[in-house]
């Protein structure tokens, strides 16, 4: 069964539509008029090996919070519905990311009771022209939609490009590890509830 998935998302603020291959080999085809936005889903394609097809156009000049919170909503939910009933999965995973002075832990639960512990702190208030502070509704958004439990924590770090994309980088790493399938697992759910929504 291939996981795949496309959802679109119209409203007065933003036109999305994405596709994901969760069995991809991390090809990704991204526009979000956001640059830095754009940079962090190629990584999370990339070292998650998700096939990741996304353009979002928003109200860019408001500014760049509408797109970059729904751009999360639109691929969560696609990641959730590529996902299906989740039989089969790993369903946890955790990663150590490092990147030259930086390290970030991040931990997955794909439970589908969706929760974020964010422990993030910049000490810019922009990378490019992204709001740091974007970076915490991105993951919030796509935490909710995707139907994941999610923490971020950056253990240490200066530089405040190298602190966010080891955020998406660890993303990426633990997704791949948890969205996985398990071959012991025998197509069963993994839970002894029988199922995870």
């Amino acid at each position: 069964m291939k996981r795949q998935a496309t959802i679109a998302r119209r409203t007065k603020e933003t036109q999305i539509t994405a596709t994901v291959d969760l069995d991809g080999t991390g090809v990704s085809e991204i526009s979000t008029g956001i640059g830095f936005l754009d940079h962090m889903l190629e990584q999370l394609a990339r070292h998650g090996l998700i096939d990741i097809k996304l353009e979002a156009k928003g109200d860019l000049h408001i500014d760049f919070h509408h797109t970059a919170e729904d751009v999360g909503i639109v691929l969560g939910q696609a990641v959730a519905k590529a996902l299906g009933d989740k039989q089969g999965i790993t369903r946890y995973a955790d990663v150590h990311l490092p990147m030259d002075e930086t390290l970030t832990r991040v931990a997955v639960d794909v439970s589908g009771r969706p929760y974020l512990i964010w422990k993030v702190i910049f000490s810019q208030p922009k990378i490019g022209e992204m709001d740091t502070e974007l970076f915490r509704e991105w993951f919030q958004a796509f935490a909710q939609n995707a139907g994941i439990t999610l923490h971020v924590e950056n253990l240490y770090g200066e530089n405040n490009h190298h602190i966010a994309e080891t955020c998406y980088k660890g993303l990426a790493r633990a997704l791949r590890g948890a969205l996985a399938i398990d071959p012991r697992q025998a197509g069963r759910v993994p839970s002894t509830k029988g199922m995870l929504a």
